[in-house]
């Protein structure tokens, strides 16, 4: 098949997705081109099978906002014609799926079919999605795709409970290359972040209010009392500073190492104890299946999509968002017993298992093939 893979190209969730997909079919024979405003950031080798186009939005004065979503739209054309496209997968509903809807349209015009794919990832729906302005549009474009998924059951609910929702909604979860978490990493290594008591507990998010980042020093705080432990604390975002602040507060400043934009995730999840992910909401929770693949229990909140990814009492632990007290109960017990760590850190892998890419794209395969199908019958 001859697939557009339309995305944010930047570090989040749904662009990250989107590339090992598309990288994943264009190692199983299709042909993928990435169409969207930079070259996405996985994206690191391009080949026969795999090509980027980028869509250019030209300045012009009249307008206050340029609009990518008339560019996007005109470059999808000029692609499907250009490269035979036969199928466009679009990741969030708006502006892509709005904006292959008006490609699809014009290219009618001219006798060429074009089936859309749509993925909702979460803050299309939750966030954007349901304000008023917005959510007509956002009704339409899923409505008007051919086949629509969404990454977990939670967020298939919630859309269908937020829009007035006609397409049936599949549940395709995210996925990892669990390959690439098969780390061998010495022991020497550890005592850079960490002295040989000390437990490791780690935090990866773009430290935005909805990460509730202050509830990731409570519960280390509480952590800490009990046991020797050292949190790291991995990304950037607008809750830096208050975080710096309350560990200088709470006199933990020397027991939290902030890396920032860390190139080396892979090498401090390996020697991680412990993943904390006490968010307000999360349409998935990718960030703990990174986690869980490399052997991390993972201490979380039960909203969204989290308890389909971090299985309670197996896994890790589950709690109400906002309940510090019980996440730092679990988080001891869990690691106040070498053996039961262990089991925990075994279980976190097993359960990652099941989000393997080499499971998940084949359901990805097989819509595809479903919805051209159905324009063939057409």
């Amino acid at each position: 098949m001859k697939i557009g893979i339309v995305c944010y190209p930047t570090f989040g969730g749904s662009g990250v997705v989107a590339t090992e997909l598309g990288l994943e079919l264009s190692k199983r024979g299709h042909e993928i081109h990435f169409i969207t405003y930079n070259q996405p950031v996985r994206l690191e080798l391009l080949s026969n099978n795999v090509h980027y186009h980028e869509v250019n939005v030209p300045e012009y004065p009249l307008f206050h906002y340029q609009p990518y979503e008339l560019a996007l739209s005109s470059k999808l054309v000029d692609m499907v014609k250009l490269h035979g496209i036969e199928l466009v997968h679009v990741h969030y509903a708006i502006p892509h799926a709005y904006a292959a809807y008006m490609a699809k349209k014009m290219l009618k015009e001219e006798g060429i079919h074009l089936p859309i794919v749509t993925t909702l990832h979460g803050t299309d729906i939750t966030l954007v999605g349901s304000h008023p302005f917005y959510k007509p549009a956002v009704t339409f474009s899923i409505n008007k795709s051919d086949a629509v998924t969404a990454v977990s059951k939670s967020l298939k609910d919630d859309t269908i409970r937020l829009f007035d929702i006609k397409n049936e909604i599949h549940v395709v979860p995210n996925f990892i290359d669990l390959d690439k978490y098969n780390h061998s990493y010495t022991d020497c290594q550890r005592v850079i972040m960490a002295n040989d008591d000390e437990k490791i507990i780690t935090h990866i998010s773009n430290l935005r209010p909805v990460k509730r980042v202050q509830d990731v020093i409570s519960v280390f705080y509480g952590i800490q009392k009990k046991i020797p432990a050292k949190l790291m604390f991995i990304g950037e975002g607008p809750e830096k500073e208050k975080v710096e602040k309350r560990c200088r507060e709470l006199g933990i400043l020397d027991k939290v190492i902030f890396f920032g934009r860390s190139n080396e995730i892979d090498k401090i999840l390996c020697f991680s104890d412990l993943f904390l992910l006490p968010s307000q909401t999360e349409s998935f929770g990718l960030a703990a299946l990174e986690a869980m693949a490399s052997r991390v229990a993972v201490i979380s909140s039960n909203t969204g999509g989290i308890p389909e990814v971090n299985v309670n009492g197996v896994s890790g632990f589950l709690s109400d968002v906002g309940d510090i007290e019980d996440m730092v109960k679990n988080a001891l017990y869990i690691l106040s017993d070498d053996e039961r760590l262990n089991t925990f850190k075994n279980n976190a892998r097993n359960e990652a298992l099941k989000f393997d890419l080499h499971a998940i794209v084949p359901q990805y395969e097989k819509i595809y093939q479903d919805t051209l199908a159905r324009y063939l019958v057409l």
